[in-house]
């Protein structure tokens, strides 16, 4: 009997099985914590670097432009840091990187409070996302390598759970610290650099890891795309590029959608920021239960039909939630709803990472899924310059239609029995 069918209950694990669980579900609580400081602040925050009004319409219409530039250039930094750490931690281990991706965002988040220009926080923020987008890659491979894989459907929920607690940190942040400058909000950001001192003397490489690389040349990123592997990279990058594309769409502007709300629009600019935590967080409450709903159906059916389905739910959650004016109390339902259908993200971190041989497996991972974000970040800007000014509500509604083909492009997800490549073929 295998090592793997001797593990039924948690007290089964392995005291390196919990620490690498434990290492990686904080690296994903401070990635939600750090990802979303930047989008309950951004349009204050940057309206204040730019010294514009925004009771001025031309002014308000720069103020929202550079914002979601700025935000591009965040899911730009956060593509080439999946490909780049990805590579890393195939090259030196998952351990290593994943330290670094850590004290990357961390650092860089911190310095956005020193930003004195918009463009100097845009490039904070690009910095910042380089170890996002990293420690995704990093972290989904090493829990791949280290826990039974008859449980990751449920390791999915739990990890995705921990960004969902992150954001509600970043919430809880934006509500200790309103009434103050919204700079002071990214010096928040900085703690995550502190949880590196354990992990650099308390977890170990996997053993997956270590033994794939001794004696082995780590394949080149063209890999990705050799006769063997480039089907799955294919598939794995046009399905995460159109979903993330409207995912983002949403998850930046619906704080402005929140602040333009007719029950919110007169009020404070105090209460505005107040109305856009108590959004986030109804999303994130959402999304701790789509979890793991999303893990269960994907128990009961596989990855592949449980990703589709969720996707055309959140197509018909979202155009349903922007397809006209509602109040504030079923504008928080559809809110809540769409949370749920957030769960489909958990899915691909347990997902896609056992589709690409090991040496490949954390730059394969974070390649294909964090491409998208490049994809998403043109999306995050087209869909608001191409609505009228101010009119959030169509540009969200607009953003949701691209579910559709996502939902379609998910039945095309690989199995992972595709997957089993031998280095040896990869490397020729």
């Amino acid at each position: 009997m295998s090592e793997e069918q001797n593990i039924k209950r948690l007290r089964d694990l392995s005291p390196h099985q919990w620490k690498s669980g434990i290492a990686a579900w904080l690296g994903w609580l401070f990635d939600g914590l750090d990802m979303h400081l930047y989008t309950l602040v951004a349009t204050p925050f940057v309206a204040s670097l730019m010294m514009a009004s925004l009771d001025v319409p031309e002014q308000k219409a720069a103020v929202d432009q550079n914002a979601s530039i700025i935000q591009a250039a965040f899911l730009v930094g956060w593509a080439f840091g999946g490909a780049f750490f990805g590579r890393l931690g195939d090259r030196m281990g998952r351990s290593r990187a994943l330290i670094l991706t850590i004290l990357t965002y961390a650092c860089f988040t911190g310095l956005s409070f020193f930003a004195q220009t918009w463009w100097q926080l845009m490039i904070f923020r690009f910095l910042a996302a380089l170890g996002i987008g990293g420690e995704w890659a990093v972290g989904a491979s090493l829990l791949s390598e280290t826990w039974p894989k008859n449980w990751r459907p449920w390791i999915a929920a739990t990890l995705q759970s921990a960004v969902n607690l992150g954001v509600m940190l970043a919430c809880l942040a934006g509500y200790l610290l309103q009434g103050n400058e919204p700079k002071w909000i990214f010096l928040v950001g900085i703690f995550p650099a502190l949880i590196t001192l354990w992990i650099r003397k308390a977890v170990p490489e996997t053993e997956e890891w270590t033994e794939a690389r001794s004696g082995a040349e780590v394949p080149g990123v063209s890999a990705l795309f050799g006769p063997e592997v480039r089907g799955v990279t294919l598939r794995v990058l046009l399905i995460c590029s159109v979903s993330l594309t409207a995912h983002w769409a949403f998850m930046f502007w619906q704080a402005s959608a929140i602040r333009s709300h007719e029950a919110v629009a007169a009020l404070s600019a105090s209460a505005k920021n107040e109305a856009t935590v108590v959004a986030l967080l109804v999303i994130m409450v959402g999304s701790l239960i789509g979890n793991f709903l999303s893990g269960g159906l994907a128990k009961l059916m596989g990855y592949r039909q449980a990703i589709s389905i969720n996707l055309a739910l959140y197509f018909m959650v979202m155009a349903a939630a922007f397809v006209k004016p509602w109040s504030w109390d079923v504008t928080m339902a559809f809110y809540f709803a769409i949370g749920a259908c957030q769960g489909v993200f958990g899915l691909f971190t347990m997902c896609l990472p056992p589709l690409f041989p090991t040496l490949i497996r954390t730059t394969g991972a974070g390649f294909c899924y964090n491409f998208g974000r490049i994809v998403a970040a043109a999306g995050t800007v087209f869909f608001g310059l191409f609505a009228p000014v101010g009119d959030y509500r169509a540009t969200l509604l607009f953003a949701s239609f691209l579910f559709l083909p996502a939902a379609i492009f998910g039945l095309m997800l690989p199995e992972e029995k595709l997957a089993p490549v031998q280095v040896g073929e990869l490397a020729d």
